[in-house]
């Protein structure tokens, strides 16, 4: 079957070790299924995997890519939910310490086909596109869960999104003010803040500008770049989320500030299979689609990879087949 994987790791030149063309069709271990994969969207954890982050050599070569929309072996139409978590484990599978994403130990989904626990597939929205249902297992998962459970917001509270752009950034947006928030959002880039006003934003500044009022919560994906205004524009006794340090680690950490203004610091990864269930129902409820940056023939994925590595993205990349 075709597929795109890595077949070495480089951290100045990451497509160096793409490859696409022929991978044997998936093992089907017991209590296992495949899903024939219809569309798969990019995310930056397939740059950081060619980077040879969270990637071992010795499990090279890789099938790449966490999400994916598709068929199940009997004709229904799917989600794939990325978090693998180990034979027997009870609970959130985000807090399992042994679990890992597609792509990590198991073949990923930018392939023809992809093997994944059968609790692991979930019904895809009537009325989606599986180019706008492969965005949902990771970005907007990730998003839904930084929003809905770990930031305690309520209809009516104020939420800054930083770094407007990418795709967890573009899902909070656009969840957030679904959701009846007020949303305030960041980004360099003055085209990418006008598409944040278009999306849903009720404001947008420049990174690092003042914003109108502190929030109740802050949704930080960037890190050390956005962290130290991240702190200074919350509201004492607010939360903020963080799920990624895309710019790397925050330094210093503001601790005076934060402890006091008695403010909460609360990680968050991934989501659930349950999340990602309520997901789907809420976006078919709401009418809230995905934004697509550009879709892309699987045989063009160093295209979408590269954009993804340069920042060139507002919004996520798919790959049909």
């Amino acid at each position: 079957m075709f597929a795109v994987y890595a077949t070495g790791f480089s951290t100045d030149d990451p497509l160096a070790g793409l490859g696409l063309g022929e991978r044997p069709e998936p093992e089907v271990p017991d209590g296992w299924t495949t899903v024939t994969v219809k569309a798969s969207a990019i995310n930056h954890h397939d740059v950081w995997s060619l980077r040879g982050v969270g990637l071992r050599e010795e499990a090279l070569p890789m099938i790449l890519g966490c999400d994916a929309a598709g068929l199940d072996e009997d004709g229904n139409e799917v989600l794939v939910h990325a978090v693998i978590s180990t034979p027997g484990w009870k609970g959130d599978e985000t807090l399992d310490p042994k679990r890992s994403l597609l792509s990590e130990r198991h073949q990923g989904t930018f392939a023809e086909k992809v093997a994944v626990p059968r609790h692991n597939v979930v019904p895809k929205p009537e009325g989606m596109s599986f180019a706008e249902a492969a965005c949902l297992p990771t970005a907007w998962l990730t998003a839904y869960r930084m929003l809905f459970t770990q930031s305690g917001l309520n209809p009516g509270d104020s939420v800054l999104v930083q770094g407007a752009g990418g795709g967890v950034a573009t899902a909070l947006i656009s969840l957030a003010r679904a959701a009846g928030f007020r949303v305030y959002a960041t980004s360099r880039d003055e085209e990418k803040r006008k598409r944040a006003l278009e999306i849903g934003a009720h404001e947008v500044v420049e990174t690092g500008e003042r914003l109108p009022s502190r929030v109740d919560a802050v949704m930080e994906t960037v890190g050390g770049a956005t962290w130290s205004h991240s702190i200074k524009s919350m509201r004492p006794g607010g939360t903020l989320v963080v799920c990624g340090a895309t710019s790397g680690d925050a330094s210093p950490a503001e601790l005076t500030r934060i402890f006091f203004q008695q403010m909460r610091v609360h990680g968050s990864t991934m989501g659930t299979r349950d999340e990602l269930h309520r997901l789907a129902q809420f976006m078919d409820v709401t009418g809230v689609r995905p934004l697509i940056d550009r879709e892309l023939p699987m045989a063009e994925a160093a295209k979408g990879l590269q954009a993804v590595a340069d920042g060139d993205v507002f919004g996520k990349i798919v790959l049909t087949l």
